[in-house]
């Protein structure tokens, strides 16, 4: 997995919810766990925006409801700082269902996308309304 260019804030922990911002039929998502977070004992796992998180789908279509799918954290409420001064904050805590290999499994992200998930994930960001 390509590295990005800023240090984002890490808030988002074991059992925070997110809204599914993609039409593969899910609507909230409540993280389970982080891929690749590695931390001291009983520590909770941390993610923020650009992370692979695991998730439960808690709403959503009954097809999908109750499964556990993989999705990239595409926006954070708390704000974190670019390299170039400014800094970062949205409206929501918003991610994407993504398959195995990062590719997402809906075929369109309603809102924004953050410029650190478009640098690491370009299938996600070219099927996004818009970067920032």
């Amino acid at each position: 997995m390509k590295a990005i260019s800023t240090k984002v804030v890490k808030t988002l922990t074991l059992g925070s919810y997110l809204n599914c911002n993609d039409n593969s039929g899910a609507k909230v998502l409540k993280v389970i766990g982080v891929v690749g977070y590695k931390g001291v004992r009983g520590r909770n796992p941390k993610a923020g925006v650009g992370d692979i998180v695991i998730c439960s789908v808690v709403k959503g279509s009954p097809k999908v409801k109750g499964t556990v799918v993989k999705a990239v954290v595409i926006r954070q409420k708390k704000e974190y700082r670019r390299r170039n001064g400014m800094r970062i904050a949205f409206e929501d805590n918003a991610a994407v269902v993504v398959n195995d290999d990062g590719v997402p499994v809906g075929t369109e992200v309603k809102g924004v996308v953050a410029r650190e998930v478009a640098e690491r994930f370009t299938k996600v960001a070219a099927i996004a309304s818009g970067v920032v």
